[in-house]
């Protein structure tokens, strides 16, 4: 689900969601609002990505390979745009593939992903931010960086003046079924804890019923951005992956 929020003219998040062989996976790509263009960038990167990863993955590719694939290709697409100097389309950039081995998400930027479970919940996403950053180098606690004003500023991104991109790839292996959260910062800037987004998730309808709700708390909580949400059901338990970088 994906709405313009409360406070914008234009949605510049998009959203792509593709069946798999005994699963699915989704994209949801954020466009930088500073950069004249980056509504097309998102929407171009979102489908591109998808389009990649459905096929590698049904034609047997792993899906970390699969995955870096998909955000190469997603890059190439926003880099193609072209623009100005310093104001090229951009955009930020998360996917998972969800299988019955695992979960596996890649991201650039800060759009995350989440997993929920009345087991345990978790982000399996780290930001590309300036807060992620202070932290990181020990510069600032945690607390410190997140209230600094330059706390939002994205460290990486998909788009011309972007440089080499380096995604970040991940896999999960669920102990209990759960959804996976896929998702643009107008949710997790409302509600960041995995905690509070299970307690709104998770009500025994399904992914559809979990995105509405999901969508309507962060519209309740002053909608500041757009909103995109992807919700995927959990693999079974059982053999897989183990969690890497």
């Amino acid at each position: 689900m994906s709405d313009v929020g409360l406070r914008r003219r234009r949605n510049e998040d998009a959203v792509a969601l593709a069946e798999l062989p005994g699963g699915a996976c989704a994209v949801v790509c954020d466009g930088v609002a500073t950069a004249p263009g980056s509504e097309e960038a998102a929407r171009r990167a979102a489908d591109a990505a998808a389009a990649v990863l459905s096929g590698r993955v049904a034609a047997g590719m792993d899906p970390r390979a699969a995955t870096r694939a998909a955000v190469e290709r997603a890059a190439a697409v926003v880099a193609g745009l072209g623009g100005e100097p310093g104001s090229s389309p951009a955009c930020t950039f998360v996917s998972a593939v969800v299988d019955p081995s695992g979960v596996t998400v890649g991201w650039v930027g800060d759009s995350r992903a989440y997993w929920l479970s009345a087991a345990g919940s978790c982000v399996l996403t780290r930001d590309d931010s300036w807060a992620e950053a202070m932290v990181e180098q020990g510069a600032m606690s945690a607390e410190e960086a997140r209230a600094d004003a330059r706390a939002h500023q994205i460290t990486a991104w998909l788009g011309a003046d972007a440089g080499p991109v380096e995604p970040h790839v991940a896999a999960f292996r669920p102990v209990a079924p759960g959804l996976v959260v896929v998702c643009s910062d107008g949710l997790w800037n409302h509600l960041p804890e995995a905690a509070r987004l299970a307690a709104v998730a998770l009500g025994g309808d399904g992914p559809a019923g979990a995105a509405r709700r999901l969508l309507r708390a962060a519209l309740d909580a002053g909608g500041h951005d757009n909103v995109t949400v992807a919700v995927l059901p959990g693999p079974p338990p059982g053999a897989g992956r183990e969690r890497g970088r």
